[in-house]
């Protein structure tokens, strides 16, 4: 008797399908930023604290202001919302940290950290400031 897909072949596919998720739900996010004038510095950057989806520079701030934005998917905005942990929000308020430190003006850089939620209608809403420090 025949019962379909392994264990193994339907948790890959669910991982597929999640990669994929929010791969597209970062793109839309990330035309939003740059709809509002900011430019794309990284994707997916990678330090020692751990990544951050999409670092931005913002010229309308007049100082070149880092924008660190997290990107949440979800049904509604509000599980995305939920979905940001503290334990992560620490490693993102520290990876942007070690980011700022390879800039010019290092730590003096001015910064702020944003979550993204994209809803099951692909519909982006932005928090500004939303991570501090913790």
């Amino acid at each position: 008797m025949d019962r379909g897909p392994g264990v193994a072949t339907q948790r890959r596919a669910r991982g597929q399908r999640a990669y994929w998720a929010g791969v597209a739900a970062e793109a839309a996010v990330e035309r939003t930023y740059l709809a509002r004038g900011a430019q794309l510095l990284q994707r997916r950057w990678r330090g020692k604290a751990g990544e951050i989806d999409l670092i931005f520079s913002d010229p309308l701030s007049g100082e070149g202001a880092l924008i660190f934005t997290e990107v949440k998917a979800a049904r509604t905005h509000a599980s995305a919302a939920h979905a940001l942990r503290p334990a992560q929000a620490r490693r993102l308020c520290l990876a942007g940290q070690e980011f700022a430190a390879g800039r010019p003006t290092g730590q003096l850089t001015p910064m702020r950290f944003d979550l993204a939620m994209v809803d099951g209608q692909g519909q982006v809403a932005l928090v500004q400031n939303a991570i501090g420090e913790f």
